[in-house]
């Protein structure tokens, strides 16, 4: 396995200066701010041109905050997959059951990790999963669970999911390749 491209709508983003420290290849497409439909759709189809001339046998979302559209998702022929900063479940479902059998809401968008903290839960995680037009509901490749612990703050959790997620995803990755 080996990464082939990096895009990033962040041109100076922590990814794309790894990729260019390790001479992976980068592409760099600026996202209008506040974008309408019409820049959204010729943003996602600049950049899926961009894929495509890479041809690659995967694709994965990381760090990644927007919706795909439905059209650029359909025509996305490869595997798509998404790591998430929260756990959820199997089923696509609104709950997720933990490794003690204790029961969580699944939280899905952009704010999971400050989420898990307002509604003082005692666990949340990470989640690999497939890409399908509903957000965060695609089927479940892998998990991993992360404390909660009393004194986190948004940054403290979501740096300890980060640790965790990186390695669940390069075995993800591992397992799925």
């Amino acid at each position: 396995m080996r990464i082939a491209l990096v895009i990033s709508d962040q041109p100076a983003c922590g990814a794309v200066q790894r990729a260019l420290a390790h001479n992976i290849a980068v592409c760099a497409i600026p996202y209008p701010r506040r974008a309408t439909a019409l820049e959204r759709i010729a943003w996602e189809t600049q950049a899926m041109q961009v894929v495509d001339c890479f041809a690659p046998t995967i694709m994965l979302l990381s760090g990644f905050m927007r919706i795909l559209s439905s059209t650029t998702l359909a025509r996305v022929s490869v595997p798509l997959l998404n790591q998430h900063p929260a756990l959820l479940p199997d089923d696509g479902g609104d709950t997720v059951t933990l490794s003690d059998g204790r029961t969580i809401p699944a939280l899905r968008g952009a704010h999971v990790v400050r989420d898990a903290i307002a509604q003082r839960l005692p666990v949340t995680g990470c989640t690999i999963h497939r890409v399908v037009p509903e957000v965060d509901r695609g089927p479940v490749l892998a998990r991993a669970e992360v404390p909660v612990q009393p004194d986190d703050d948004e940054v403290s959790l979501h740096t300890r999911i980060r640790a965790v997620e990186q390695q669940l995803l390069i075995t993800t990755m591992q397992k799925f390749v």
